[in-house]
């Protein structure tokens, strides 16, 4: 599969400058100032309810910040077209979602229609061709999230956003996760992982970040 697009800078991938981010009286992250590389694997980590998941769902605007910028490569996120965005940033969540249909009827909703790509995208990630006649609905869990991050790298994102990707996952198939994840990242794909799990953060993180009550408290 061709490596995604390389936007060609050690510029940050991510930059929030003075971020808060309210929903009516409660603040759920404030004075957020923050670059994520645009190298290897930046792990977001804190305890439940400290604005993790509110943090990645700035990155490709599922959320706009209250106050403050958030950045892509240099340009404010507001600035660019949104449907753009969001294929150049790819999303992997806590809980798979595959659409109805099977594993091949997933892969071409992105709007790829070669086999030879989907049979490319799901050796990337570990899975056989053979799954591509298969109905998304049977998948395991842990090959349901692989048939996910497949979808996300046929539309060759510059950068990849998991949530908590592996929270639902046994420990066999989170350790293949994760390796799937180093690959990409020694590929040339940015990563900004989210997790609560200490340990995770020792296996994967080449740069971390503490958050605590909607604030930076560490790296």
């Amino acid at each position: 599969m061709s490596s995604p697009a390389d936007p060609g800078s050690d510029e940050a991938v991510f930059a929030f400058r003075d971020v808060e981010v309210r929903f009516g009286e409660a603040v759920i992250l404030t004075g957020i100032e923050l670059e994520v590389a645009a190298r290897g694997i930046t792990v977001v980590v804190g305890p439940s309810g400290s604005g993790k998941s509110t943090l990645t769902r700035l990155t490709n605007r599922l959320l706009d910040p209250t106050r403050g910028t958030v950045s892509f490569h240099g340009t404010d996120l507001r600035a660019l077209d949104v449907l753009d965005l969001r294929r150049r940033v790819g999303m992997v969540f806590q809980r798979p979602t595959v659409f109805a249909g099977s594993v091949r009827d997933n892969l071409a909703a992105t709007g790829v229609e070669d086999e030879d790509t989907y049979k490319e995208a799901l050796d990337a990630v570990g899975l056989p061709s053979t799954v591509l006649g298969q109905v998304a609905a049977t998948l395991s869990g842990g090959e349901a999230q692989r048939v996910c991050l497949a979808r996300t790298l046929l539309m060759r994102p510059e950068a990849l956003v998991a949530d908590e990707p592996t929270s639902s996952l046994d420990h066999e198939s989170t350790l293949a996760l994760e390796g799937l994840a180093r690959g990409l990242a020694d590929g040339g794909v940015p990563i900004l992982w989210v997790t609560h799990d200490r340990a995770q953060v020792e296996r994967v993180a080449d740069a971390r970040v503490v958050l605590e009550d909607g604030r930076v408290v560490d790296r």
